[in-house]
């Protein structure tokens, strides 16, 4: 910016020095309003996107994503290449749209059991329509702005939900890493790694690709931390050293592994792309005539736009860049599920463990994401001999070393010691995760942490005294149904008393609910019913008994001394007890005083 106005002035003054040279005028005018332009755009050096890191950061998302759009589509029983073209999708279509920078997507594990249990019930043929028409729907939600809705969302919830989706999916990898076949859901898996290692110790094969696998976890971990090239090595070479990605080092070293004589381990087999599409047909759409196809429709739409928004938030929580534009994400999301169905592919969603990815290899824009979907494209059609020497237990150590870190155990600890109740909203939604799948942790994380917030949003300090002939109870602070018993407690007591006179002081109540509200009248109707005498004052604007329409009354003529002063803007009704007290004293406190708050 400086230097930018720096070669204003100097063009000022090369105007003054040599008015006769129109060459030189025109040389240098446009040097000043460029430089005004760029200061009021925001624009400064080193603005624009370092391509050759964009590139490498594809890269890495799409080794990442490669073996999920496989095992995803395996896991939902269709053909790999079904989840291979959503990945291309969700690249080339959602990763170009302005919604988020960073976010990618792509077939996701969540959808798996719904899309095997769809495919079973009405056919691999309806799954095209069903997909179709739930990217419409999302594309409206997106339309009427409901996106933003998912942006209510604890830092807990996203934290368990990050916790939730990386430790299954450490466990669920450890199987492809041995070249054996994990058993299904997250439990089986858990309970079956003590079996999975007895296999590996018994099986040559197996123990090479384990190796590889754990090759690649170790060098994921430490190739950041390799030094640099030594002193008086050639620049040009080695300036790159440490941004080659650790997935392309780890690539290279299992496919140089797998081409050593008598070694044996399962590398990648992707088929033909362009038969595996399948456009719906009239008979398909016929269908739609089927309310338990239209069920479908709108469970898809609510769940892959569930987990695409919440995968937003947490996505955004990775990284200082643009934030997410939720309702533009979704239309994204509704335009790339269109496109998936017309072809009768998998549905979309955002998916944490290539976001991640993303993130940690240093994106900063759209570019990595919507490569990743080429590099996809490109090596399916182009390059599938190219994609068949890579060891799946390499790929599958790129994705254990992707749950660890959405994983993040030292969090727990972390968020224990700066707020234990957050952190067990945090516990439960990694729990149920688990247990259970994606949406249901995250809702019932949600409803764990709304009840947090009404606990500690309810805080009611309740003060009980006996003064003379009169109980006191003083209340303030939020009164709602969860502190009930409290209130109902302090009131006993206060009539449990034996004294003549109960004055229940409500005015420093900041939320008084209907629950506590009803009690408190009760009780006080209830005691007045038995003879006692009870002073209820209630918090709240000023207000009158009488009817809307009728006119207060005057105030008489001339009023003895003590009439109250009038009341100011800001006054208070108190409604009070005006009969008298037990023993002939008379009592002269009017029915309804006005009192100017403090």
């Amino acid at each position: 910016m400086s230097g930018a106005h720096a070669r204003g002035r100097g063009a000022g003054r090369t105007k003054q020095a040599a008015a006769q040279s129109v060459a030189a005028q025109s040389a240098a005018a446009p040097a000043v309003p460029s430089a005004d332009k760029g200061a009021k755009s925001g624009s400064r050096p080193g603005s624009r996107p370092d391509l050759a890191n964009e590139i490498t950061a594809s890269l890495v998302v799409f080794l990442v994503a490669l073996p999920l759009c496989i095992g995803v589509a395996v896991a939902s029983g269709v053909p790999a290449e079904l989840g291979i073209i959503s990945g291309v999708i969700g690249g080339l279509v959602v990763g170009a749209v302005r919604g988020s920078t960073l976010q990618v997507s792509g077939p996701a594990a969540g959808l798996a059991a719904l899309v095997a249990e769809t495919v079973l019930e009405h056919g691999l043929a309806m799954l095209g329509v069903i997909v179709l028409f739930s990217g419409v729907l999302q594309i409206v939600l997106g339309v009427v702005r409901l996106g933003r809705l998912f942006q209510a969302i604890s830092l807990a919830v996203v934290q368990g939900m990050l916790a939730g989706i990386g430790l299954p999916l450490m466990f669920s990898q450890a199987y492809p890493m041995a070249d054996s076949k994990a058993p299904g859901t997250p439990i089986e898996n858990m309970a079956g790694i003590p079996g999975l290692f007895a296999d590996i110790l018994t099986n040559p094969q197996a123990m090479i690709a384990t190796l590889l696998g754990v090759a690649t976890i170790v060098l994921s971990f430490v190739w950041k931390k390799v030094p640099g090239p030594a002193m008086g090595a050639p620049p040009t070479l080695f300036r790159q050293w440490g941004r080659i990605p650790a997935a392309l080092v780890a690539v290279g070293v299992g496919v140089a592994v797998a081409a050593l004589p008598g070694v044996d381990v399962k590398t990648l087999q992707v088929g033909n792309l362009l038969a595996s599409v399948r456009v719906p047909g009239a008979g398909e759409f016929a269908g739609l005539a089927d309310a338990a196809v239209i069920t479908s429709i709108l469970t898809f739409t609510v769940i892959a736009s569930a987990e695409s928004l919440f995968t937003a938030a947490a996505v955004d929580r990775m990284h200082s860049g643009p934030r997410t534009r939720y309702n533009t994400e979704l239309i994204a999301q509704g335009a790339g599920n269109t496109i998936a169905g017309i072809l009768g592919a998998l549905p979309i969603t955002a998916v944490v463990a290539r976001s991640s990815a993303n993130v940690q290899a240093g994106a900063k824009t759209r570019i990595s994401r919507t490569l990743h979907g080429l590099w996809l494209l490109a090596f399916a059609l182009l390059l599938p001999q190219v994609l068949a020497l890579i060891p799946i237990s390499v790929l599958a150590g790129v994705l254990v070393h992707s749950g660890w870190k959405l994983f993040a155990p030292e969090e727990f600890p972390k968020m224990w010691r700066q707020d234990r109740g957050e952190c067990v909203v945090m516990t439960v939604t990694t729990l149920v995760i688990v247990a259970t799948a994606l949406l249901e942790g995250v809702l019932i994380g949600l409803a764990a942490g709304i009840v947090l917030a009404a606990l500690r949003m309810s805080q009611t300090v309740i003060r009980q005294h006996v003064e003379d002939d009169t109980a006191k109870v003083v209340m303030a602070g939020n009164a709602t149904f969860l502190r009930l018993p409290q209130v109902i407690e302090a009131l006993e007591n206060a009539a449990a008393s034996g004294k003549p006179r109960i004055r229940l002081d409500l005015t420093g109540v900041t939320h008084l609910d209907h629950a506590c509200r009803s009690q408190v009248e009760d009780f006080t109707a209830q005691q007045r019913g038995t003879g006692l005498r009870v002073e209820l004052l209630m918090p709240g604007p000023a207000k009158t008994q009488t009817p809307v329409a009728e006119p207060i009354p005057a105030p008489p003529t001339a009023p003895p001394p003590t009439s109250p002063v009038a009341p100011g803007p800001d006054a208070e009704w108190f409604y009070l007890d005006t009969r008298p007290l037990h023993g002939g004293h008379q009592d002269h406190e009017e029915s309804y005083r006005q009192v100017t708050s403090r």
